[in-house]
């Protein structure tokens, strides 16, 4: 293990953030019982000129997620086996859902935020718990059967955690109680973002103005509210690795790969996703949060880690924990695959979902990812992603992209150019049961969708797919966008991203 050239590829990260003088973060790696290398970097608050340190505190954001399953695995009054139904009050589609799917995205639950999103509601709206929860309740279909697919979704973490706190127990007391305090953790969990944590490093996103703060609204929920710094994080995975106090016996339970109907495996566990670094069983989570991009990655067979917190939501925390872990085996990660798929935008009408390809980046349904060389066939070269919440296997043949996405099956063929927006899409478009609606203008062969009111009235263009398709953003100019597609048959339109796919709207007028 080579932890000096492993420190000097986090030193030179954070060295960047430094020269760049704007917000930046803490690399910390580590064996089971030392911090071998520190590396910190630009600014934890930029109004104050507040350095960051190791000591300064981000949101976790979905690096949360695996302390929820830890402690149903250390003796919470719910089992891994109990659907939903059996806990919670919920329509049948979602009550069906075991709670080990729930949690291993493989349940097919519609993420909250993204339908919130598609139904105009902005990720900046403060919403509290009991609406979000609310919210939930009303869900009543799923993206996909449960254990045929894996998509993410931070639902079943919330609706797990209401589970919890229906029979009494008050989650980051629970926490704090099995975990923080016996480890001496400064770990907390925040209600939302208006709550103090002490040493908070203000989170950032690079807007053409500059800097500026991120912001979410919404309820953080145990999908993704904890918040810490880099040490309690560190020290969190040293308990982990050395199977020491409340954390013995954890990490091969929550990191024991999980099982599809079919009886293939994902690569996603209970709140820990493993990382394709060559030579190396690699296991850790990342987290997103406007303006926080943090990850931790754990060797266990090595007990070497390293913990990747950052204020600005342009680091890739992912690759460089990789990078800094590859470094330490030895090993070097492969160079993006560019030029064995075709460019341009693609559509799988069946599914229906659509894919675009543009150098070594595939989005499909919004989801971005950078492509690797993959194993070669018989009739061309394949192409996977790094990502296991957004698993890609892809090949060209005949003209078309096939493959796998999410584990299930995907033929894309090529839009057409120049297509024009089909005047049946006109109208005004209605979901009742969220008291939602839109209106589509198409005329001239183009189209736009209105929805929202008063200043929040959103206007996007509609660009054609198909005549029975269409792809539209909102968000633009912010550090987040939602790409949406838009599948008409008839008087009905379904409203689809990765991460959501059950809302359909009917024509009024």
């Amino acid at each position: 293990m080579n932890w000096s050239k492993a420190a000097a590829v986090a030193a030179d990260t954070a060295k960047e953030w430094t020269r760049e003088g704007g917000p930046g973060g803490a690399i910390l790696l580590f064996d089971a019982d030392n911090i071998r290398a520190e590396a910190c970097g630009g600014m934890a608050n930029l109004d104050l000129a507040l350095p960051f340190t190791a000591d300064s505190a981000v949101r976790y954001a979905s690096i949360s997620k695996h302390f929820l399953a830890a402690l149903l695995l250390t003796g919470a009054p719910i089992a891994l086996t109990d659907t939903l139904g059996d806990h919670l009050d919920l329509p049948p589609a979602l009550a069906a859902v075991p709670v080990a799917r729930a949690l291993d995205m493989t349940g097919g639950l519609p993420d909250a935020m993204q339908t919130l999103w598609l139904l105009g509601v902005s990720p900046t709206t403060s919403l509290d718990r009991d609406a979000l929860l609310a919210f939930c309740h009303k869900l009543d279909s799923l993206n996909f059967a449960p254990g045929t697919e894996i998509s993410y979704s931070n639902t079943g973490y919330r609706l797990v955690q209401a589970a919890l706190e229906a029979k009494g127990i008050t989650y980051p007391a629970a926490l704090h109680d099995r975990f923080f305090r016996p480890l001496g953790l400064g770990i907390t969990l925040p209600e939302d973002e208006t709550d103090p944590v002490p040493n908070l490093a203000t989170g950032y996103w690079k807007s053409p103005r500059g800097w500026l703060r991120g912001r979410y609204g919404l309820h953080i929920s145990a999908s993704g509210g904890l918040a810490g710094s880099a040490k309690d994080l560190t020290a969190w995975c040293q308990a982990l690795l050395s199977n020491t106090g409340p954390a013995d016996g954890l990490l091969a339970q929550l990191g024991a790969q999980r099982p599809l109907t079919d009886g293939r495996t994902t690569g996603y566990s209970l709140g820990l996703a493993r990382s394709p670094i060559p030579g190396l069983v690699a296991i850790g989570h990342g987290g997103s949060l406007p303006g926080y991009k943090n990850r931790f990655i754990l060797a266990p067979e090595h007990n070497a880690g390293v913990v990747v917190l950052s204020n600005r939501e342009d680091t890739d925390a992912h690759a460089i924990a990789m990078r800094v872990l590859a470094a330490l085996a030895g090993t070097t990660m492969p160079d993006p695959a560019r030029g064995a798929l075709p460019e341009g935008r693609f559509l799988d009408p069946i599914t229906p979902s659509w894919l675009e390809h543009s150098g070594a980046t595939a989005t499909w349904l919004g989801a971005t990812e950078t492509l690797y060389p993959g194993p070669i066939g018989d009739s061309a070269t394949s192409v996977i992603s790094q990502s296991v919440e957004t698993p890609i296997t892809l090949h060209t043949t005949r003209g078309a992209i096939e493959g796998e996405i999410g584990h299930a099956r995907r033929r894309f063929t090529p839009t057409e150019p120049d297509l024009t927006a089909n005047p049946a899409w006109s109208g005004t478009w209605s979901n009742p049961t969220h008291n939602a609606h839109f209106t589509i203008t198409a005329t001239n062969g183009t189209a736009t969708l209105t929805q929202g009111a008063g200043p929040q009235c959103e206007t996007s263009v509609l660009t054609p797919l198909s005549a029975t398709t269409a792809l539209t953003t909102r968000g633009v100019g912010g550090p987040w966008s939602q790409r949406i597609l838009l599948s008409f048959t008839g008087d009905s339109v379904r409203l689809i991203t990765d991460r959501s796919r059950v809302l359909m709207f009917n024509r009024i007028v």
